[in-house]
C-alpha cells in the first residue's frame, strides 16, 4: 500500500513507515480490545518489535506526538492510522484463481472487519462457474471489466498460477483497477501508476530456512571447511 499523495495531505510519508502503519494498528486494535484507553511509546514499540525512537518518528507523520506523561490516546492514534491507510471507507476487492488459496483468501473474516468488502471471486476455468465459495458464486474471468466497473473496483488479488498472472494484471489494469495484490509466484509488469505487492510464500518459507541453517552446529571436515553436522 503506498503512501497518500502529497496532494491529499501536504506530505509524503516513506514506503517504510507506511509499510509498519498497518501494524500499530493492529497492535492499538488489541489494546483497545483490552480496555486499555493510553499507552506510552515504549509499551506499543515493545508490542510490534521496533524501538520507541522509530515509532515515535513514524507517528510524527500523522502529526501525533502524544502528550508528556500520559503517552498516545489509543482510540484516536487508532482513528488517524485508519484513516491514513484507507481503512475509514470501504474498498470493494475482486479475487482471481479460485484454487485452494483463492478459497482460503474468499473465506478469510478478518478483511471485512478492516475495511475490505470481496465483491467478485473469477476465474477461467468453465467448471468452476457457478459454484459458491463463502457466499459469493464464482464467475467467468472475462466478466473481470464489467464486474471492475460496476463495483468500483481499484483493488485486485491474483492467486493464479505463475503463467497466468501476466495476462491477469493485464486485464485489471485495462478494467481500471490500479493496485493489485500478488500471490502468484512471478514477477508483474505493471504501467506507472498501478501499485503491485508480492505476496511469495515460498520465498518467506526458504527466508526462514536460511535462519534455521545459521542456528545448527557447525563441524570442520577433514578439508577444514566447516559442513552442517548431521
Amino acid at each position: 500500500m503506498s503512501a497518500r499523495n502529497s496532494a491529499d495531505h501536504g506530505r509524503d510519508i516513506p514506503e517504510a513507515t507506511v509499510a509498519r502503519l498497518p501494524v500499530y494498528l493492529r497492535a492499538l486494535t488489541t489494546l483497545a480490545d483490552q480496555g486499555t484507553s493510553t499507552c506510552s511509546s515504549e509499551h506499543l514499540a515493545a508490542a510490534v518489535g521496533v524501538n520507541s525512537a522509530k515509532l515515535r518518528k513514524d507517528l510524527s507523520y500523522l502529526g501525533s506526538y502524544g502528550t508528556r506523561g500520559v503517552g498516545y490516546d489509543v482510540a484516536y492514534l487508532r482513528y488517524q492510522i485508519a484513516r491514513e491507510i484507507g481503512l475509514t471507507q470501504d474498498w470493494p476487492v475482486i479475487v482471481v484463481g479460485i484454487g485452494n488459496l483463492g478459497q482460503a483468501l474468499a473465506s478469510f473474516s478478518g478483511f471485512r472487519s478492516r475495511g475490505f468488502r470481496i465483491v467478485a471471486l473469477l476465474d477461467a476455468d468453465e467448471s468452476r462457474h457457478g459454484e459458491v465459495v463463502s457466499g459469493l458464486p464464482v464467475e467467468p474471468f472475462d466478466d473481470l471489466a464489467r464486474i471492475a466497473r460496476e463495483h468500483g473496483v481499484a483493488i485486485g488479488v491474483i492467486a493464479t498460477p505463475a503463467h497466468a498472472a501476466q495476462d491477469v494484471a493485464d486485464a485489471m489494469v485495462d478494467a481500471g483497477i490500479t493496485s493489485i495484490l500478488n500471490f502468484a509466484p512471478s514477477v508483474l509488469q505493471v504501467p506507472e501508476g498501478v501499485d503491485v505487492r508480492k505476496v511469495d510464500l515460498s520465498i518467506e518459507l526458504q527466508i526462514l530456512a536460511y535462519h534455521e541453517q545459521r542456528k545448527l552446529p557447525v563441524a570442520a571436515d577433514v578439508d577444514g571447511v566447516g559442513e552442517v553436522s548431521a
